[in-house]
């Protein structure tokens, strides 16, 4: 399993962002994949997450209505469109993916995916 986020730079608050994450190499058809972020000092905490039944989605309470989680089957793509950019959204990125279970109701619990990939730094600074 190889997952490949991109798409970071650094940005002026109440800028946007697009993240890409290249997922690859697991047969599942049932699986969730998560955004998730780490800011200096901090811990891992989950962003957003996509069900890939039915496509449902689940957002950490400091993106709600922010960010949007979305994929390209075609090409093997999951997005994370960051709108209206903070300081405190400053922070690696990181995609990962549980290809077991597809639920995302406890995309809190991190151990729960299995596969991550490298990060991508995203720096919202004036």
């Amino acid at each position: 399993v190889q997952l490949q986020a991109s798409g970071g730079g650094a940005v002026q608050p109440g800028s946007s962002l697009n993240l890409s994450c290249a997922a690859s190499g697991f047969t599942s058809d049932e699986y969730a994949i998560g955004w998730f972020r780490q800011a200096p000092g901090k811990e891992r905490e989950a962003v957003s997450c996509l069900n890939s039944r039915d496509g449902s989605t689940n957002y950490g309470d400091s993106v709600t209505g922010r960010f949007t989680i979305s994929r390209d089957n075609a090409k093997n793509l999951v997005y994370l469109q960051m709108n209206d950019l903070k300081a405190e959204d400053t922070a690696v990125y990181f995609c990962a993916v549980d290809p077991i279970s597809p639920w995302c109701g406890n995309f809190y619990y991190l151990p729960r995916f299995n596969y991550w990939g490298q990060g991508t730094l995203v720096t919202v600074s004036s």
